[in-house]
């Protein structure tokens, strides 16, 4: 990004503790700009730590602990890369995800119109209406949260459709970005996949199911959400995905990295989603995440065929190698002991 020697140049990251937040705080600090981290006040992850940015303790849902960290000088350049969300994959509907990601980005864009700033507004593929038989699917509009499945995907269509409303009406300056399924290193919010491989290389995964995802290396989707901070224009969605992966060929592309024996042995889907249901309840009762819910199964044999040819258009986005993305990823376990 070119340096701008008239004004000072402002990233505020919300959700910066998290899994995509901390990767894309790490890349910002290769550029001339003042980094400004949202945390929840009660946050103690590592993932900031050593990092050149400034910590703000708040809480997208409440719009007044935002003050301080959108009091900017009248000159700067602002761009707000908004990644807070609750991503829950459970089958049960949960108030607190329409709570945080609704309301929570109704919130953000107020502030943003209050500066003046650019928004870059992390969504999700969730969010696009699936299209039936493998069809490749694409950027859309028009987001309808009676068309998707799960409270996830629905709040998060709700809150697409709100921020493009928003663009029309108010003319905010916001692109949303569409990550599909995220993995990667530098991970300490522990999502579902990174689990996954822990799992398997502490020897206590037995098998796998059938089915896979579209799935994206974490530091790719950061610097796509970057790179709209210029190129991403106004009212425009763009997908950041991949390639799909059957989580099998995850699971053993983690094992060749490890010089692991392969794992062969695969539960049937039916078997699986019977299992679902009480796979939730024992780990709700251990107050863990379950590795596979009813929804994330139905996730696994949904239509992933996304394509990412805007994003490379308009952005420049690239993608990297998803063995190269699973070696790094392993590596990074084993460096913070997360692999014994």
């Amino acid at each position: 990004m070119a340096e701008n020697k008239t004004k000072k140049i402002i990233y505020i990251v919300t959700g910066a503790n998290g899994f995509l937040g901390n990767n894309i705080v790490r890349k910002l600090q290769d550029q001339k700009c003042e980094i400004r981290a949202l945390v929840l006040p009660d946050d103690k992850s590592p993932a900031l730590d050593g990092l050149d940015c400034k910590k703000y303790f708040g809480d997208i849902t409440n719009i007044d602990s935002l003050k301080d960290i959108f009091d900017v000088p009248k000159n700067a350049e602002v761009f707000v890369i908004h990644c807070a969300a609750f991503v829950y994959i459970k089958a049960k509907n949960n108030q607190r995800v329409f709570d945080i990601n609704v309301n929570g980005t109704k919130n953000i864009v107020q502030k943003v119109l209050e500066i003046n700033a650019k928004l870059i507004y992390v969504n999700s593929v969730h969010a696009i209406t699936e299209k039936p038989n493998g069809e490749v699917m694409t950027e859309i509009t028009d987001f309808d949260s009676t068309k998707v499945v799960g409270c996830y995907a629905k709040s998060k269509a709700m809150a697409a459709k709100y921020v493009l409303q928003m663009v029309k009406e108010k003319g905010l300056n916001a692109c949303i970005m569409q990550p599909s399924g995220i993995i990667g290193p530098n991970d300490y919010s522990g999502t579902h996949l990174t689990q996954l491989f822990i799992v398997f290389a502490n020897r206590k995964l037995p098998a796998c199911v059938k089915g896979g995802y579209d799935f994206v290396d974490v530091r790719d989707v950061a610097d796509g959400v970057i790179s709209a901070c210029d190129k991403g224009k106004a009212g425009e969605c763009y997908i950041l995905s991949n390639e799909f992966v059957p989580v099998l060929s995850l699971v053993n592309m983690c094992a060749d990295v490890l010089e692991k024996k392969r794992l062969k042995s695969l539960f049937p889907m039916w078997f699986a989603r019977m299992f679902a249901p009480f796979a939730e309840l024992y780990y709700n009762i251990k107050k863990q995440s379950p590795l596979f819910t009813s929804y994330s199964l139905y996730t696994l044999r949904s239509n992933s065929n996304f394509s990412h040819k805007k994003a490379d258009k308009e952005l420049g986005y690239k993608t990297r190698n998803i063995y190269e993305t699973v070696k790094d990823t392993v590596l990074w376990l084993k460096e913070v002991g997360k692999i014994k």
